[in-house]
Formats: structure tokens, C-alpha cells, sequence
């Protein structure tokens, strides 16, 4: 039952989108603990388990493997069950995940449960950004769905934190995953459906009464009604429907920027960042701390773009951003050459260049990667198109997270820097070219500029 709807129409609560935007966030947050924390535990999963390079990748890889079947099976069941059931359904999947990483007896055991995590990891990605979107105004849309992405990296740094406090138990930091899991399962229960789920299903009142509450304005949601309903007058799409010419190009900025995000190299960093400080000379502890301390500078530089992406754009903001990550890989680059940093000086100057580049580029494409994922595709296809995106992140990540480490014995170091670097200039290419600006248009504008062939960037001088 939807509690949040029992209170009279004449009282609206507008805050109530940032407690759903609060809560759908929540797996974020379990998202970005279940990844960030096995470049901790790897330390001390060595000392239990015979783990080479190899084994490393695959239960580093597993979680990503589960979350490519995650999300592109997310999709259907979201567009057919509703928003909601799903994201209740991705945390009883965290739980379940969460308690079998933390009981594993042996290798297999750990990389099937951190699978089952990948599966709830990548449905979350598909869904809760979608859910966020269709809820949220669209003065504050970026805000709500940065959100997500703020959660991400916030549980990535609680990851590291929970691995400088303790140490080589692994099981504890796998097992504590749980928590978030059953606050996001039992706040789900409370919260309301997607108001532009329920018009596709024809069941108007029903999102009207949910607009009324998060707009505050019972003429404001039956504006933003009849505004849905100029684009919800087909049914439900299938996969086929994304191939159309009028959708490629949002399938192709999703697909893409999903996959820029992963190939300039940012996860591989949070993953091995750790390993390769250790090679640099750096303490098990100081690698730790110095990966954690970059990763709490990312948290920050996502609250700045939280509100930056509402106030300059998605597009300018990348634009910002992804120039100075280029510039602190081909330092990195540097620093790494020969037999690395030989001195203090040369040591400091790595995780300089590390928190800068993970400050810009997870500040910039981790901000913007779940935002125009969930903006870009039309209503009768949002589910499966943002799954596409969905799918194009994982993919990547895991061809990334299965390489790094022997693209770092294979080239070295500074050439797999100056690699992502290069990639980096790429992706420059793309955002400057074909990336559209959706800041402040609603999801029905934006669906026309599809139709009306006015999307791409270029297409808009």
C-alpha cells in the first residue's frame, strides 16, 4: 500500500520527491560499496585464498559479469511490472549478495556471490536513475538523478573507509552491505510509482494524485499529465523499437558516453588503485588511505556537479571536466616511467595526479553517465534503452576490469596511462559534437527533439 498518498490533496508536500530521490539512491550507495570495496579486500582475500593476477580479475570481474544480465533484464520487467517493484526487487538482491559474499568458503563460492551482487548492481544502474527521472521536476531533474551518482561514489569511499578500519577482515566489509540493503528494501514499500509508468498503463488518476503531492500543485500535475500524454500514445516498445532512425541517436549517446566512462580508465583505477600504489612503493595501509582520500575528493567535486549540470548543462559540464582528467593521466604517465616514483616527491605527485583524475573524470562522466542515460530515450522505450546504456557501462567496465592489470604487466604503466589518455581525447570529440544539452527541457521535449531530428549537438549551431 502507497502510504505517502493517504494524506488530503489540499496539504502538498514538494519535498517529497527529494525523500523518494533520497531513498531510490540508496542503491547507488550499494552499488558503489559492492564495487569499491574489492580493491581493499583484495589485500586481504591474498592472504586466505591463492589469488594471481588472473583470479584478482575474475572475483573483481564476477560482480560485473552479474550486472550485464542485470541491467539488460531489468529493462522489460521495469516497463511491464513498474519502476518500483524493480528497485524493491534490486535490494533484496544486494541482501541476498551481501550475505553470501561474507560466507563464502572458498574462491567459487565468493565469485558466484559477488555475481548475484553484479545482477542487482546492474539493475540498479537501469532502474533508479529511470525511476528518479519520471518523478522529478525538470527545473531539478539533474540534481535528483546526480543523486544516484553521489551515492555511487560516497559508497565507494565508505568502502575504503571500512577497509582502513578493518584491516584484513574481508567478510566484515563484505557483510555490511546488508544495511543499506534493508533501509532502501523497507523505504521502497512507502514510496509511489512513477507517475509516467502509471499514464502508459492509462491509469491517469493514479498519477495525478502522485504528481499533485511531488509538484505541490494539482494544476501543475495535470499540465505535466496532459504533457505526458503527447508522447505515452503507443504501447509499451520492444528491442526492435530502438533500432528505428528517429531513437538511434539517443541509443547512440547513451551507448556511448557509458562506454567512455569505463574506457578512459576511472574504475580500473578504483579497483586496482590500491595494487598499483603498492607498486609505487606505498604501504598496504597508505595505498588504502591515499585511494580513499582521492575518493572522498570525488564525493565532493559530485556535489559541486550535482548543482552544476542544472545551472550550466550536462554537455559544458563535461566539457570542463574531461580536459584536466587528460592532463593528470598524461602526468601519471610520466611519474610511472622507468621504474616509477623513486622518491617521496614523485609519491605525493601520483596521488595528486590519481585524486585529479578521478576528482574530473568521475566527477564529470560519473555525474552525467545515469543523467542522460535516463533523459535521453522516448517514454515507450525508456526501460529498455536505459538498459541498453546500462549494458554499454558494464560491458566496458568489465573489458576494462579484465585487462588493467595485464595491460599494466604487458605495456607498464605509463603506456596504459597515456592509452586512457588518448581514449580521453576521443570521448572529447564525441561530447563536443554529438552530446545534446537537456537541461532544463522536460522528458517530452527532449523526445521531440528526437522526432523533430533537432538532438545531436551539431544539429542545434
Amino acid at each position: 500500500m502507497d502510504n505517502t498518498l493517504e494524506r488530503p490533496l489540499d496539504k502538498p508536500n514538494p519535498a517529497l520527491v527529494v525523500w523518494i530521490a533520497v531513498i531510490a539512491a540508496l542503491g547507488g550507495l550499494l552499488f558503489g560499496y559492492d564495487t569499491g570495496v574489492i580493491g581493499v579486500a583484495l589485500l586481504g582475500l591474498g592472504k586466505v585464498f591463492a589469488l594471481d593476477d588472473t583470479v584478482k580479475q575474475l572475483v573483481t570481474g564476477a560482480i560485473i559479469f552479474g550486472a550485464i544480465f542485470g541491467c539488460l533484464g531489468t529493462g522489460p520487467f521495469s516497463d511491464r511490472l513498474g519502476r518500483r517493484k524493480m528497485v524493491i526487487f534490486v535490494a533484496l538482491l544486494f541482501a541476498v549478495g551481501s550475505i553470501a559474499s561474507a560466507m563464502s568458503p572458498n574462491v567459487t563460492m565468493l565469485i558466484l556471490s559477488r555475481f548475484i551482487l553484479g545482477l542487482s548492481a546492474g539493475s540498479s544502474t537501469q532502474i533508479i536513475p529511470v525511476y528518479i527521472a519520471e518523478v522529478a521536476p525538470p527545473k531539478h531533474r539533474g540534481k535528483m538523478v546526480v543523486l544516484f551518482q553521489f551515492m555511487v561514489v560516497f559508497g565507494i569511499t565508505v568502502a575504503y573507509a571500512s577497509g582502513f578500519v578493518l584491516g584484513d577482515h574481508w567478510r566484515w566489509m563484505f557483510g555490511l552491505g546488508v544495511i543499506p540493503a534493508l533501509i532502501l528494501l523497507a523505504g521502497m514499500v512507502f514510496l509511489p510509482e512513477s507517475p509516467r509508468w502509471l499514464v502508459m498503463r492509462k491509469r491517469d488518476n493514479e498519477a495525478l494524485k502522485i504528481l499533485t503531492r511531488v509538484r505541490g500543485s494539482q494544476a501543475l500535475a495535470q499540465q505535466e499529465i496532459e504533457e505526458i500524454h503527447t508522447v505515452a500514445n503507443q504501447p509499451e516498445g520492444s528491442w526492435r523499437d530502438l533500432a528505428q532512425p528517429w531513437i538511434r541517436p539517443a541509443v547512440v549517446v547513451g551507448a556511448a558516453i557509458a562506454m567512455f566512462s569505463q574506457i578512459t580508465g576511472n574504475n580500473a583505477l578504483i579497483y586496482y588503485a590500491p595494487t598499483i600504489l603498492t607498486h609505487a612503493g606505498f604501504s598496504n595501509q597508505a595505498a588504502i588511505l591515499g585511494t580513499g582520500l582521492s575518493t572522498l575528493l570525488v564525493v565532493v567535486m559530485t556535489v559541486v556537479g550535482s548543482i552544476l549540470v542544472d545551472k550550466i548543462g550536462r554537455r559544458r559540464y563535461l566539457l570542463w571536466t574531461i580536459p584536466g582528467s587528460i592532463v593528470a593521466l598524461v602526468v601519471m604517465g610520466y611519474l610511472f616511467l622507468g621504474n616509477g616514483p623513486q622518491n617521496q616527491f614523485s609519491q605525493i605527485m601520483v596521488v595528486v595526479c590519481l585524486a585529479a583524475y578521478l576528482m574530473l573524470n568521475c566527477g564529470g562522466f560519473g555525474v552525467c553517465i545515469w543523467l542522460i542515460n535516463a533523459e535521453v530515450y522516448p517514454l515507450f522505450v525508456r526501460g529498455k534503452g536505459a538498459s541498453l546504456g546500462a549494458f554499454s557501462h558494464w560491458i566496458f567496465d568489465l573489458l576494462v576490469t579484465l585487462t588493467t592489470l595485464s595491460l599494466v604487466t604487458w605495456l607498464g604503466a605509463s603506456y596504459t596511462f597515456w592509452l586512457y589518455a588518448v581514449i580521453s581525447v576521443g570521448a572529447l570529440v564525441f561530447i563536443i559534437y554529438l552530446v545534446p544539452e537537456t537541461k532544463g527541457k522536460s522528458l517530452e521535449q527532449i523526445e521531440q527533439d528526437l522526432k523533430n531530428k533537432k538532438f545531436y549537438a551539431f544539429q542545434n549551431k
